[in-house]
């Protein structure tokens, strides 16, 4: 995909569920249960074991239906390595200039994270397509991510930490681009025992918040 196909992807979806397993077939049925409540984006994260392969598995089992990114990408080689198994966009919990260089040579979409005004500027300012706000909860969740907005209004920011069904409202209004959402979502205690549909029903309410949200905002 290009850049601007993922760019409208991520932001149609507004959703990027950060997928952490102990296991590939945890992983899988993580995403299994996901997609069956409508996500269309996942990211994979570095800490799942074998994490470049689960990338090419999943990219092989859900061609053209799921958008995959990976996530805790802290070096270059990380970024391409991830990128060749089929990440579309890669995603860091800090600012790393080598993993933005190498992501934007290879085309695809750039997520540094930051936290402070100029940790956030610095990234945006070296190609950062998004800039992930982590974790945003520690800083007062939404009212920091409007706060960060205020003096930078072009920045496109996503916010991770702290971001539930409860409080998606609240930083969708507050200008996030989109929602990363960690174990709310990515429940691995309901696949554990048995309860994919636990998931599932989460991933839908979060679709219908964001659908809600976004109608009233074009609304007003």
């Amino acid at each position: 995909m290009m850049s601007e196909q993922i760019r409208q992807a991520i932001e149609e979806a507004g959703l990027i569920p950060v997928l952490r397993a102990r296991s590939t077939a945890q992983a899988h049925a993580l995403v299994r249960a996901m997609i069956a409540g409508g996500v269309t984006v996942v990211e994979v994260t570095m800490t799942v074991p074998g994490a470049v392969d689960l990338l090419r598995e999943l990219r092989h089992e859900y061609a053209g239906q799921l958008l995959l990114g990976s996530g805790t990408v802290t070096t270059a080689a990380e970024a391409q390595a991830t990128i060749e198994a089929g990440a579309e966009f890669v995603i860091s919990p800090s600012f790393h200039p080598d993993v933005v260089e190498r992501t934007l040579e290879m085309g695809k979409l750039s997520i540094p994270g930051a936290l402070t005004p100029t940790e956030v500027i610095t990234a945006w300012r070296a190609g950062a397509d998004y800039v992930k706000i982590f974790p945003c909860s520690a800083m007062g969740g939404a009212s920091y991510l409007k706060a960060l907005l205020a003096p930078f209004p072009h920045l496109k920011l996503i916010p991770t930490g702290g971001v539930t069904v409860q409080t998606a409202e609240s930083f969708l209004r507050a200008g996030a681009r989109a929602l990363g959402v960690g174990s709310d979502l990515v429940n691995l205690a309901a696949i554990d025992a048995g309860k994919p549909e636990t998931i599932t029903e989460t991933a839908r309410a979060y679709l219908q918040v964001l659908a809600r949200v976004r109608a009233e905002m074009q609304a007003d």
